[in-house]
């Protein structure tokens, strides 16, 4: 009797996620459903605000997990139709546009290392801000990019020899995947290099003059679906069809986005995104972007952002031993609430109040699971407060989409509903970002699962600890 295989005849996709702590490879069938995955591991250097990967070791952890998958498809490796990739999108990288050998480490889109570089442009935030939908940060590309150029060698002299590529990681990852060596780059990840006319869908030459970027090293921009090229997954060469961003990616995890849902992704980062038609100017308080790009349309999407989600946790880590949030972060939710609040500055604050060097510091004395405790209430606190800005331009969300490493946690979602009164949909796969790449390879099918509601319940003591935490945030901002 004939065994068939668990995908046999099913068309499948591979979804390429390269996140702040691993890379994965994850394979959809047609219903949306992970038939094959693989996960490696990735190392991060850490010193004050210089916060990096080694290059060469990153593209080979997704090799590697590439190869994984392609080991548990087997035969059926011929039945994936294409290739999608999602990364961090402020993340950079320098390489030689011939060879295709790193210049320079990733550098983090936590990293701020230029960020006093960057304050001299002060008097150009409001041109700045006009043109690209960010703010002016040294989160984003440009000052990291800058950096390179004035401090390392093998940059400069690649310049001056006509070889050097550089921009967004995720171009220097399909130049190194792809046989076609594509010099490309796509809108949700040039958006974040401070180089990139919103407007215009292209890098943006006064940027590119202001902050000494040559346009020549720069790939091509192109849309979110575009043939960038073909990898290699086993014996077979699969068309790499879409480039994206994490959080871009995120947003299609269960099919077309909604205009009165809030989609919230809690990682190494926290972000809160909402979909919009046109570009939204918020006045530097939150960020326009460009979410996806093809030959037909085009969707914004209005973001706030937290820089310290589970990079906090792994600062308390550092600094107070090791935590186990997955075994035991279920259970802090159970403690009984301290008077503990953290005022939550880690890889710099994010929006609403955009300030690169913010004193992170605990409100109060407690145990390590108390301070736990602590920063993850601040994660929801920070995303309370930009929802709140996000009601200043689009109508308030009928409820909230959560995805991520934190989701999994019951008692967080809870306190996320009850906060901000809204209920609260946990879909059953929380890696949102590799799930949203296949569905936008798929077409955008309905792939909503069952999933877990959160429904808001009366708590008077949360908004009490937020108001508290407001007021001390507004005495240091």
């Amino acid at each position: 009797m004939k065994i068939t295989h668990p995908f046999e005849k099913d068309a499948l996709y591979l979804a390429l996620d390269q996140g702040g702590h691993a890379s994965r490879a994850l394979v959809f069938n047609g219903q949306g459903e992970p038939v094959a995955q693989a996960v490696q591991d990735i190392a991060t250097t850490r010193n004050a605000d210089c916060i990096e990967h080694d290059a060469e070791e990153l593209i080979a952890s997704i090799i590697a997990a590439i190869a994984n998958v392609a080991a548990q498809l087997g035969s059926a490796t011929s039945q994936v139709l294409s290739a999608g990739l999602a990364t961090q999108r402020s993340s950079i990288a320098c390489w030689d546009k011939h060879s295709g050998v790193a210049l320079s480490p990733i550098i983090s889109w936590q990293d701020r290392r230029a960020a006093a570089w960057l304050n001299r442009f002060a008097a150009h935030r409001e041109h700045i801000s006009h043109i690209t939908g960010l703010v002016m940060s040294p989160h984003y590309g440009a000052s990291k990019l800058r950096w390179c150029l004035d401090h390392l060698p093998a940059v400069k002299c690649a310049l001056g020899n006509d070889r050097l590529a550089l921009g967004p990681m995720a171009s220097f990852l399909a130049f190194r995947l792809c046989h076609e060596r594509p010099m490309l780059c796509d809108p949700a990840n040039a958006g974040r290099t401070l180089l990139w006319n919103i407007q215009h869908q292209d890098w943006d030459n006064s940027l590119l003059h202001l902050f000494g970027i040559p346009h020549s090293a720069l790939p091509q921009c192109v849309a979110t679906r575009y043939d960038f090229g073909h990898i290699q997954l086993g014996n077979h060469r699969i068309p790499l069809q879409i480039v994206t961003g994490d959080q871009s990616a995120a947003l299609f995890a269960q099919g077309a986005c909604q205009a009165d849902s809030a989609y919230v992704n809690v990682g190494t980062g926290a972000f809160v995104l909402r979909i919009a038609h046109h570009r939204i100017d918020t006045h530097g308080k939150l960020l326009s972007s460009v979410a996806y790009q093809d030959d037909t349309k085009i969707e914004y999407a209005l973001e706030g952002t937290v820089n310290g989600a589970g990079s906090a946790i792994s600062w308390l880590e550092a600094s107070d031993g090791l935590l186990n949030i997955a075994a035991h972060g279920e259970s802090w939710f159970t403690q009984p609430r301290s008077e503990l609040l953290f005022l939550n500055g880690i890889s710099g604050l994010g929006s609403p109040f955009w300030l690169a060097n913010f004193p992170s510091q605990f409100l109060g004395t407690g145990t390590t699971v108390e301070k736990a405790l602590a920063i993850m209430e601040s994660v929801i606190f920070l995303l309370k407060t930009n929802l709140d800005e996000m009601a200043q331009h689009l109508k308030p969300p009928k409820n909230i989409v959560i995805s991520g490493g934190f989701s999994a946690l019951t008692g967080f979602c809870q306190r996320l509903a009850d906060l901000c009164d809204v209920p609260i949909y946990r879909p059953t796969i929380t890696e949102a970002t590799a799930k949203g790449t296949a569905c936008l390879l798929a077409n955008l099918p309905n792939w909503r699962a069952t999933g877990t509601w959160f429904y808001p319940n009366p708590d008077p003591a949360l908004p009490k600890a937020y108001q508290r935490w407001r007021e001390a945030m507004r005495l240091l901002v």
